[in-house]
């Protein structure tokens, strides 16, 4: 096996295999005609030289670098975890590559995110969290890229927008609650704003005034364990505790239970109930048993993909999908 400490160029194997620059890129072309010999030959003549081919340089000419990007916040929380782990899963089954950029909530952050994607050439980017501004969304598709914006309630123009009914999931949350006999309603949000938690948390107030009812609405810090927490604390010491919470995310419900067991001693679901939303792996664990609402994931994803795999993009209004709930222990029984 010849070592080599730079990239081994098509001409090299060209010449290694004897046959001509053109017959390399006609070998590694699908669907392009060569003879079984050339092609032998030029394999051979790569796997010797350790040649891989440039599909970066070929998108300059094609203008498809096969490129989507994957826009995230918070990465190693375990929603954000586990749709960046199906959605590439999904992509790399397509023959596309997944380039992720990881970056906070902030509608800054997003934008310089948005204007790398350009950058690279990339042909789609997803955009899994965050508030990027409509005018950046609309040069990305200006650009030819294909924009898909997951988990963004507000109607943009020209990207395709997959979301979730989640003031209907608050609503239903606030029955839930109602139902097992809560009075003192409280909903537990974070700092980042993104319309998602937004829209939970202002459907789950209206639902409470419809019901003759106030609910209060707490908003502290990025959407984390310890925001979770820290509300808890904050929240279950007033005077009027709540007996129904509703958490916009399973992080900050588990950290809040947490609070809740640890600084005042309650029983979940005796003294408290509490509800959350995504249905992560810690939400079944046995210490929170937690009811929630789970996203449809993989339902999403296939969708995003199914969109990219697309020969012509079709001009699509947003779909939304349902997030089922999910009973368990941390509501008193129906």
């Amino acid at each position: 096996m010849v070592q080599n400490k730079t990239f081994v160029s098509a001409q090299q194997v060209a010449e290694f295999a004897g046959v001509s620059r053109s017959a390399v890129s006609r070998t590694f072309t699908e669907g392009a005609s060569v003879s079984e010999a050339t092609r032998k030959k030029v394999l051979h003549a790569a796997e010797t030289l350790g040649y891989h081919v440039n599909h970066l340089a070929r998108s300059l000419i094609n203008e498809k670098s096969g490129i989507v990007c994957l826009i995230g916040a918070d990465i190693s929380t375990p929603y954000q975890g586990r749709i960046v782990e199906t959605m590439t899963r999904r992509l790399q089954a397509i023959n596309r590559v997944a380039m992720i950029i990881n970056t906070s909530s902030t509608s800054e952050s997003v934008e310089a995110a948005l204007r790398q994607t350009l950058n690279y050439r990339a042909e789609a980017t997803i955009v899994l969290s965050g508030k990027p501004p409509a005018s950046l969304i609309k040069t990305c598709v200006n650009s030819g890229q294909h924009v898909i914006l997951i988990n963004r309630d507000d109607p943009v123009s020209g990207p395709t927008s997959i979301t979730l009914d989640n003031q209907g999931a608050a609503r239903e949350a606030f029955h839930m609650l109602k139902r097992a006999g809560c009075r003192n309603f409280a909903v537990i949000s974070s700092e980042a704003g993104t319309p998602s938690l937004v829209g939970r948390e202002t459907a789950f107030v209206k639902a409470a005034k419809d019901a003759g009812f106030t609910a209060s609405a707490t908003r502290l810090g990025p959407t984390a364990y310890a925001s979770g927490y820290e509300a808890g604390r904050l929240v279950l010491a007033r005077h009027d505790r709540p007996d129904g919470v509703f958490c916009v995310t399973d992080l900050m419900a588990c950290g809040f239970m947490d609070a809740a067991r640890t600084e005042f001693a309650l029983a979940i679901p005796e003294d408290l109930c509490v509800v959350g939303f995504d249905d992560i792996d810690q939400a079944s664990w046995a210490s929170y048993n937690l009811t929630t609402f789970r996203q449809p994931i993989e339902q999403i994803a296939d969708h995003a993909v199914a969109l990219l795999s697309a020969d012509e993009p079709e001009a699509r209004g947003p779909i939304a999908f349902q997030a089922p709930p999910v009973w368990r222990r941390s509501v008193r029984p129906r």
